[in-house]
């Protein structure tokens, strides 16, 4: 057994989300968000090099040297980790998280009604939005495997790098990876519409183009979804529109408020027991939303979504507060995330 199988192993034996492999400190693992460590030494810049080659391919290893970033997905066994290995300080370092063997179900990650509602949608765009390491894109594997068991969809994800691997229920899944099947989610964006997609997964909204080419998708029959690193449902509209300008911005605004359809925010929270619960802000894009957008009011956004329950919007304050209710999380806690949420 290697070194790098030893580490990987004692993660998922104490159930950990994430292992950090630095030279010069000490191994860490991070268990329902908080840091561990798991040996009495400090990595060496030779054993953490040694355990880069081991997860890196020569042309992985050339990207890495020329950029000083590589992301990759590694298996152990029956464990996929999605691997990111990078340079800092001058020493090299691996941040490894671990995808569950099984995606969990709806019921598992506490779907609100509005948000199983989302597997029936047809077209337009659903965003899941939160920080790193939230939960962004299991709540989305999640969401398609509901569509993979309930309908047959051809469905095509473009990820950097795979995460969740897919088996064909009632669906024809392909999943394509940044850097081995294709060279950027703009390029397979351009090539995916002609290859038949009901339902397309982008792993990240990250430039110009391929938002523009999401929305061009969402308006043009597909039911897309995507992710974004904000910390609210208004926060990552208005970074889709801040992206562009002039009456390019325009453009985005009106088809925007045309094919969005969900946005969910959402962010894990410490329980009393140690654990961590996910709390979800939910923005239906309803016609006064879309006329919000469409003006470009978005600032007006979080009045909309304080007084519009009924309709199944959630606030992160009310989410928040349910979870108080229930005793998932203590009055400190939730005090704490309000007041957090009211500065973002």
């Amino acid at each position: 057994m290697s070194s790098l199988e030893t580490y990987f192993d004692k993660a998922i034996e104490a159930g950990a989300s994430d292992i950090h492999l630095v030279a010069g400190e000490y191994p860490m693992i991070r268990v329902e968000g908080v840091l561990t460590n798991i040996a009495e030494k400090e990595l060496t810049e030779t054993i953490v090099t040694t355990l880069v080659n081991e997860l890196l391919s020569a042309d992985e290893r050339k990207e890495f040297e020329e950029i000083k970033d590589a992301d990759v997905s590694y298996a152990h066994g029956d464990v996929r980790f999605r691997v990111n290995v990078h340079s800092q300080d001058g020493k090299v370092g691996v941040a490894a998280r671990l995808i569950p063997k099984e995606i969990p179900t709806p019921d598992q990650l506490r779907f609100e009604s509005v948000l199983r509602g989302a597997t029936d949608l047809l077209d337009g765009l659903v965003l899941v939005v939160g920080p790193t390491g939230h939960g962004k894109s299991t709540t989305i594997a999640s969401l398609i495997e509901e569509i993979n068991k309930s309908r047959k969809a051809h469905i095509i994800t473009i990820e950097d790098p795979i995460e969740f691997v897919f088996e064909d229920k009632e669906s024809l899944i392909e999943q394509r990876e940044i850097g081995i099947d294709t060279p950027s989610f703009a390029s397979a964006l351009k090539h995916i519409l002609r290859q038949d997609p009901d339902v397309i997964v982008v792993g990240e909204m990250r430039d110009p183009e391929t938002i523009a080419t999401v929305l061009t998708a969402a308006e043009t029959g597909h039911l897309v979804f995507s992710t974004l690193h904000t910390s609210s449902a208004a926060e990552a509209i208005e970074r889709i529109v801040d992206v562009f300008d002039g009456a390019k911005q325009k453009q985005v605004l009106i088809q925007l408020a045309a094919v969005l359809r969900i946005v969910v925010s959402q962010q894990l929270i410490p329980t009393v027991n140690g654990k961590r619960v996910v709390a979800r802000e939910i923005l239906i894009n309803t016609p006064a939303v879309s006329n919000l957008i469409r003006e470009n009011n978005i600032s007006q956004i979080g009045s909309i979504l304080q007084t519009n329950a009924k309709e199944g919007m959630i606030s992160m304050g009310r989410a928040v507060e349910a979870l108080e209710k229930e005793g998932l999380i203590d009055e400190a806690m939730a005090k704490k995330r309000t007041e957090k949420q009211r500065k973002a």
